[in-house]
């Protein structure tokens, strides 16, 4: 961890990823390094739904997403200060970005994902969180006129067909009860906020290195959560501190937010919103193989053949380049 906040002023805060058994580098500017920032960011999500569900109950959505993120906020900010300070006029002058990318992604999104499972069971929230990429495939050809290459759409099949046997345990039955209550609709907002703020990325101003954009976002999402959290203090209840709270707070605000948001836009700034996206459709494959090593829950042949068709699905989506004349959001 201090190697990714040794200095605020690095333009790539992100070392070379080695791996010794193959002997060579990846550089952390290569597509690889892109896919690879992806991926661990998604297992890091994979615990944080764990843990978001085994809090159900003990506290309030608004009050775990103002906890998460300040907890983000007060770690990253001696690390990040200085640069903040330097890079002031910058911020002021593309505030208003830096706002509706804050709302979106640090104080909306989260706060719905807790909202939606309060009252909508695990494969609804599971089957409607994949389908984020979807919206970002849709909301890149609106607005960038990205085309949908056949190998390109037959990998969101694939990924979408090894998620559901995943969720369902081959019980397709399962899907009916989509939308039948208020936490559905609260997660499809969810993914389309979420899908709206990977896009935004794009549009990082170039001037603002990564490490500052993301503490700004941090802090400056929280104070949009700090008035909700006071009112939701004052007339809630009562919160019990204990082992288990304090350290499934200090996950969702290290590992969950800090960390992870900062390989998810890494990636998103090397390989692009939409390839970044698919490797999102990994997620329940993480959430099964969390389940079994956390909870003591056995993987099975369901499980197994699933495996095989997101990841296929993935390379799949991820090998269709830019067709000819098309604009590639990168």
């Amino acid at each position: 961890m201090d190697m990714l906040l040794h200095s605020g002023s690095l333009q790539n805060p992100l070392p070379r990823i080695y791996f010794p058994l193959m002997n060579r580098t990846i550089a952390p500017s290569s597509p690889a390094a892109g896919y690879l920032y992806a991926l661990i960011t998604v297992i890091l999500w994979s615990v944080n739904f764990i843990i978001a569900r085994d809090l159900n109950g003990l506290i309030s959505p608004v009050s775990l997403a103002f906890f998460r993120w300040s907890t983000a906020a007060v770690l990253v900010l001696p690390f990040s200060c200085r640069s903040i300070i330097r890079n002031r006029r910058t911020i002021f002058r593309h505030f208003p970005y830096l706002a509706l990318t804050s709302f979106l992604g640090v104080a909306l999104f989260n706060t719905l994902v807790y909202l939606a499972g309060r009252t909508t069971t695990a494969i609804n929230l599971s089957i409607i969180a994949i389908t984020f990429p979807i919206h970002i495939v849709i909301l890149s050809r609106i607005l960038f006129n990205e085309r949908i290459s056949p190998a390109r759409a037959a990998g969101m099949i694939m990924v979408i067909a090894g998620a559901l046997l995943l969720i369902t345990e081959g019980d397709l039955s399962e899907l009916r009860s989509i939308g039948k209550s208020a936490g559905d609709l609260w997660m499809v907002l969810a993914a389309f906020i979420f899908a709206v703020f990977t896009i935004l990325l794009k549009f990082r101003p170039p001037e603002l290195e990564l490490f500052t954009f993301q503490s700004t976002t941090f802090i400056i999402g929280t104070l949009f959560l700090l008035p909700l959290f006071i009112y939701d203090r004052i007339t809630g209840t009562a919160i019990l501190w204990d082992a288990q709270m304090v350290g499934s707070i200090l996950y969702v605000g290290i590992g969950a937010s800090l960390i992870a948001y900062l390989l998810w836009n890494r990636a998103i700034s090397i390989i692009g919103p939409a390839k970044t996206g698919f490797v999102y459709y990994t997620l329940p494959l993480f959430s099964a193989l969390n389940a079994s090593l956390l909870l003591g829950e056995h993987i099975e042949g369901i499980h197994l053949v699933s495996m095989v068709c997101i990841i296929a699905g993935v390379l799949l989506a991820g090998r269709s380049g830019s067709a000819p004349g098309r604009r590639e959001p990168m």
